[in-house]
């Protein structure tokens, strides 16, 4: 079986892909030796762009009827994805929503394979469980108060529609720097940031490891 992540953020190590990892591991640990395989894509690595509304997916009769018409870096990802036994996406909140890069393979990924008939239905060729890690500066509350949950929830339904409703795990109030006084950034406490994490962050380690057995389960 296979399983991937999808690193939707700029930076391979850090929290984003720590969380994603994480959960990789937790898939790995469910079955034998090799039962399953798992991978890391990280899409900054990728040369491809957002949709182009040619609609070519759409057209009747087109040879690209039910897949993007594009053909780029991403194209064979999309095919591999597409036939996989589980993913999990996780992306760092960039204004209150995922980033641009992540946004765009979303279009790449999902837009072709939602029917504009009466029920929306789905052409993907199977249905899969997914998940979705968010990592974000701010705190809970915060993300509440801003309405960063109704700025996610519009991806996680598509998400819903194509793949299946996705597992959701929040990583709030991020450490973004080692050394926060090269950066202008009075605004938040480096020591209250250093204490939450190291509380914290071995906490929603374990949560996306779990997420990942969960995943594997189903």
């Amino acid at each position: 079986m296979k399983f991937y992540a999808i690193n939707g953020s700029p930076r391979k190590n850090k929290n984003t892909a720590t969380l994603l990892q994480a959960a990789l591991d937790g898939i790995r640990s469910t079955g034998a030796e090799g039962a399953h395989e798992t991978e890391m894509i990280h899409l900054y690595d990728i040369n491809y762009q957002s949709c182009l509304s040619c609609f070519q997916c759409k057209r009747l009769g087109g040879k690209c009827y039910g897949k993007c018409a594009i053909n780029d870096d991403l194209t064979p990802l999309i095919e591999r994805l597409s036939l996989a036994d589980g993913i999990i996406f996780g992306s760092p909140i960039y204004y209150g929503n995922i980033t641009g890069k992540m946004r765009s393979f979303f279009e790449r990924l999902l837009f072709p394979f939602s029917v504009y008939d009466a029920n929306f239905s789905s052409l993907a060729p199977r249905r899969m469980p997914t998940a979705f890690i968010y990592t974000m500066n701010v705190t809970e509350e915060m993300m509440g108060e801003w309405g960063y949950k109704q700025n996610l929830a519009d991806i996680e339904f598509f998400i819903g529609r194509t793949f299946s409703t996705p597992k959701i795990l929040y990583g709030w109030n991020t450490y973004q720097f080692n050394d926060y006084s090269k950066y202008k950034m009075e605004y938040f406490s480096e020591a209250d940031k250093a204490a939450y994490r190291e509380r914290q962050f071995p906490l929603d380690c374990k949560q996306a490891f779990q997420m990942g057995v969960e995943m594997a389960g189903a």
